[in-house]
């Protein structure tokens, strides 16, 4: 009786294949996860900050009130 691992073709290697493509697929699903969360992350200004950075051009004088109240208005609406 023959196993099916022992043939003309592999000569019993194709163990080894499968353990690439098992490593393979781990280390992709983990490139994506590492990339997903890190985008998530960095990519969106945090709403703490921009409004941080308002409040400071508002204090600087860089911006009138009207301005200030709208775009603190469309930070705050944008977050929820």
């Amino acid at each position: 009786m023959n196993h099916p691992c022992w043939n003309d073709w592999n000569f019993g290697w194709s163990w080894l294949l499968w353990i690439g493509f098992i490593a393979l697929m781990f280390s992709g699903l983990g490139n994506w996860g590492y990339t997903y969360r890190a985008h998530c992350r960095y990519d969106a200004l945090p709403r703490s900050v921009a409004l941080a950075i308002l409040d400071e051009r508002y204090a600087r004088g860089d911006i009138a009130r009207e301005e200030y109240v709208r775009v603190k208005s469309d930070i705050s609406g944008a977050a929820k």
